[in-house]
């Protein structure tokens, strides 16, 4: 049972665990022989492992790629402990190995830890993801679920904050990873199953054809997409409480490129392979899909920069007329203009790569979402958020490409 879940996630001869491990390697060494140094207090260390051990192993439970291999799995006789703890075991392998410890790596690398606060943070990534497991398999009863989840989250989270430096952190730690053990014996293995596929949900019959349509019900379907715009527009409501403390750089640019990161929603063809062939296959599918699509991340992007820009008018009293502005009103039209340039940049450059540079030969859709291919276009972004923010006098340059993207994509949506 174990074999059948390892070879999928962790490769037939662990290549995928091998692979990973050398790339962590190589980032710790990079690091720390370029002996830079950082403070890091322990629980902070314990909570960065335990939110992201949380939070990808959840991912991996939820993945829909998971499920499918799930429904094969429930067709044939099994046992139901081995089955539970054969399937969480590996996903906690997995979330270790391929995603925390690149995290440890990079802490260990900048900072020095004692042997005490190494093993109190592999206790914290087993605590998470017993935990994750835990209210995964309980989650049909969602109010008694929540309920409970809020406690035991509550409890653990105040023995990080208050407990770390005692001798009961560990014992603590170690009776909370026990009882969800105790917890994962008596659930019913069904319980890990996905059911109710998003995918079989019955639509209601359109004449026709229409990419936004599809758009706007794969992210009604995929919530957790939503959830990372939502998480976005909060980031775009505080950002200019830490942006408008630096003085001397114009730094609206850098909150429109950090704004860009909202990389889910730029995956859609690598997420989908099935759509990507249809897309590839059928004649005419380049421009009638990638206009749309260029268009929806534009709406997406620009929705958060408009809420950034709101937050910042009312946080910091209007917008600074410097570099050369000669009234308010002129340097106001300068940033609205920054932010629909930096929103279209991003989702012209994300099409762009998911066109020519799809995602491809992932496993689980945790593997997808935090590919570094992702991470280009905002990389990029910020590059070019620099640029701006240090010579304004690119405005020209700014303003004649926007023109020209927005033309070409006016022809475009007509020839759709």
């Amino acid at each position: 049972m174990y074999k059948i879940f390892a070879n999928k996630l962790l490769g037939v001869k662990m290549e995928r665990v091998t692979k990973t491990l050398a790339v962590w390697f190589i980032v710790f060494l990079g690091l720390h022989l370029a002996d830079f140094s950082l403070t890091i207090a322990p629980f902070i260390l314990y909570l960065m492992v335990s939110s992201v051990s949380a939070g990808v192993m959840w991912q991996a439970l939820v993945s829909d790629d998971n499920a499918e291999n799930m429904k094969n799995m429930f067709m044939m006789p099994f046992d139901e402990k081995r089955f539970i703890f054969a399937y969480v075991s590996v996903l906690g392998i997995y979330t270790i190995l391929t995603k925390t410890l690149g995290l440890i790596a990079v802490v260990i690398a900048v900072s020095v830890w004692s042997g005490t606060e190494i093993l109190g943070s592999v206790l914290c990534m087993i605590n998470a993801i017993l935990m994750t497991a835990c209210v995964y398999a309980a989650r049909k009863h969602w109010v008694r679920c929540a309920v409970r989840s809020i406690m035991w989250g509550t409890a653990v989270m105040a023995g990080i904050f208050l407990l770390w430096d005692s001798v009961l952190f560990l014992p603590i730690l170690s009776c909370s990873a026990l009882l969800a053990v105790m917890l994962l014996a008596h659930v019913d293995a069904y319980s890990f199953y996905l059911c109710g596929s998003r995918t079989n949900r019955v639509i209601r019959k359109c004449m026709r054809p229409s990419v936004w349509r599809y758009l706007l019900r794969y992210m009604a379907a995929h919530k957790n997409y939503l959830a990372n715009t939502a998480v976005m527009w909060l980031v775009a409501c505080v950002l200019p409480v830490f942006l408008g403390r630096l003085e001397g750089v114009f730094v609206m640019p850098i909150g429109f490129a950090i704004l860009s990161l909202n990389t889910p929603i730029c995956i859609l063809l690598s997420c989908d392979p099935d759509l990507e062939q249809a897309v590839r296959f059928l004649p005419g599918q380049k421009t009638a899909f990638c206009v749309p699509y260029c268009l929806f991340i534009f709406l997406c992007n620009i929705a958060a920069d408009l809420i950034f820009l709101g937050s910042w008018y009312v946080i910091n009293g209007g917008f600074v007329g410097e570099y050369g502005m000669k009234s308010m009103d002129t340097m106001s039209v300068y940033v609205i203009l920054t932010a629909v340039f930096f929103a279209l940049q991003s989702a012209v450059g994300s099409v762009f790569m998911e066109w020519f540079c799809p995602v491809r030969g992932w496993k689980i859709e945790s593997d997808l979402w935090h590919h570094p291919r992702k991470y280009i276009v905002p990389a990029l972004m910020l590059l070019l958020a620099g640029v701006v923010g240090t010579a304004p006098m690119v405005t020209p340059v700014m303003i004649v490409t926007l023109i020209v993207e927005v033309l070409i994509l006016l022809v475009q949506c007509r020839r759709c």
